[in-house]
């Protein structure tokens, strides 16, 4: 159901992906040597504007009891801790900025406002999730453990409250992570589950002590008569700051067009072949630059996946080459806007929560999980026409190479007249049978009026031939 063979799904040649992966090297290296004083500015004013949003929302909340005076703190917090987890603590902890060595600004020192300890997010996230993207038994991010988010996973009874699983995880978000990390840093370390005292646990438990008491007790403390109403704001911006988190990652992992692999096709994975199932296992959103930026440039999440320890404020630049790099290898660029994106997953999400018999596509051909086998036992035009159904790598009429993206489109036309042609087979089967069984009626309601008739004149035959055998019997007692 998943892709074990990407380089069959791609429909391009080894040579055709080594030489991709040699030009995503190309783009690597361009950003590496020009990074300097622009970026370096730019990743210290996002520090100095997030910190004067926080300040100038915790001032405004000692004023809180005011009901507008509680919705401007609320929302410069809110916006204060998005960009901290966005822009800041994730790519951060990323090292997007360790090429500064800026001690503060380094990953093995930022600390960000969330629930889990950034160094178990790290450990966590950036080696299980980045090195074995959307890799089945592999990759703990897909579906954080609690969502089926493939048919590749087995469905249980346990997956039909998948949509209020959901839900919990989307307003709950910063605890989600932190137990997901907190779990995987213990399997990492193999900490024994019934090791109270062991070094996960203890840094796990510092640091909820920490953010629970700045968010719960200290601020709000600090505002006295207004501590009430600062306590809301602060959980009410906690819960702004997860559903927006939740939403951007989702849109970037979950939507139509981002492929599932298995473990088969790490076996001897090339670099450029994780360059390429980096390309198909991820997803952008469409977003103006305020946007991209309280995403933390995560509406660029294929260059995000390509290229995770790259500044961020460079994901622009570099997604409009990595896009020239998909015309250029016919191969798709999967993008929308964030509701759609947002919406396609929510579709899965509901879709998947049900028993695989209640779906209407193959595991081969779902629009949320594709595979080399959705192009087998079927004949792409292109191959009819040109080579003997042996793919070209390049169209002879316009010159264009062609990969997955034509393939794609080709197997979709074909599919849905392959759909057409059964649907047409079956109203012919069931015109058929309509007209057979209009026949039969027919011929059971001409066999019922001939039984009808034949009772009939047998009930007649029998009342004259009682009527002479009374006559008879009249006719014997007068003689």
């Amino acid at each position: 159901m998943a892709i074990t063979d990407i380089q069959t799904f791609s429909h391009l040649t080894a040579a055709d992906i080594e030489t991709l992966g040699q030009e995503l090297d190309s783009i690597r290296r361009s950003v590496e040597l020009s990074r300097g004083e622009r970026d370096a500015k730019y990743i210290r004013r996002t520090i100095a504007a997030q910190r004067g949003l926080e300040v100038a929302g915790r001032a405004v909340l000692f004023g809180s009891r005011n009901r507008w005076a509680w919705l401007a703190g609320t929302a410069l917090l809110s916006v204060a801790k998005i960009i901290e987890n966005m822009e800041l603590g994730h790519n951060v902890s990323h090292g997007q900025w360790d090429w500064m060595n800026d001690p503060e600004i380094h990953s093995s020192t930022w600390e960000w406002d969330m629930t889990g300890p950034s160094s178990q997010w790290r450990r966590a996230h950036n080696y299980s999730h980045h090195t074995y993207t959307n890799v089945l038994g592999k990759d703990e991010d897909l579906g954080f453990g609690i969502l089926r988010m493939t048919r590749d996973e087995e469905w249980r009874p346990i997956h039909l409250v998948q949509p209020l699983a959901n839900l919990l995880l989307a307003a709950t978000f910063e605890w989600g992570i932190a137990l997901h990390d907190w779990s995987i840093e213990k399997e990492l370390t193999d900490t024994p589950r019934r090791e109270l005292r062991s070094a996960p646990n203890r840094e796990f438990a510092r640091k909820i002590a920490r953010q629970v008491a700045k968010d719960f007790l200290i601020y709000p403390a600090l505002t006295g008569p207004a501590w009430k109403s600062t306590l809301k704001a602060n959980a009410t911006a906690n819960l702004v700051r997860n559903l927006w988190a939740y939403a951007v990652i989702f849109c970037g992992h979950f939507p139509d067009g981002a492929e599932k692999f298995t473990i088969e096709q790490l076996e001897d994975e090339t670099g450029a072949e994780w360059y390429l199932r980096q390309m198909l296992g991820s997803a952008n959103f469409k977003a103006g630059p305020a946007m991209a930026f309280m995403s933390g440039n995560l509406c660029y999440q294929i260059e995000h996946h390509l290229f995770p320890d790259l500044p961020s404020n460079r994901y622009p630049e570099i997604a409009a080459r990595v896009r020239e790099l998909c015309d250029k290898y016919d191969l798709p660029y999967t993008t929308g806007s964030l509701a759609k994106q947002y919406l396609l997953a929510f579709r899965t999400i509901h879709k998947l929560a049900l028993p695989d018999r209640f779906l209407k596509r193959t595991a081969d051909d779902a629009p949320e999980t594709s595979s080399e086998r959705k192009f087998a036992g079927i004949t792409l035009p292109s191959t009819e026409r040109w080579a003997d159904n042996n793919w070209l790598l390049t169209d002879p009429e316009t010159g264009q190479r062609r990969g997955l993206r034509s393939a794609l489109h080709e197997a979709k036309v074909v599919l849905e007249e392959k759909a057409r042609h059964e649907k047409e087979v079956l109203r012919e089967a069931k015109r058929t049978l309509k007209e057979k069984a209009a026949q039969e009626k027919e011929l059971l309601r001409e066999a019922k009026l001939t039984l009808q008739e034949k009772a009939r004149a047998e009930r007649a035959a029998l009342r004259r031939k009682s009527v002479w055998e009374k006559g008879f019997r009249a006719r014997w007692r007068r003689a």
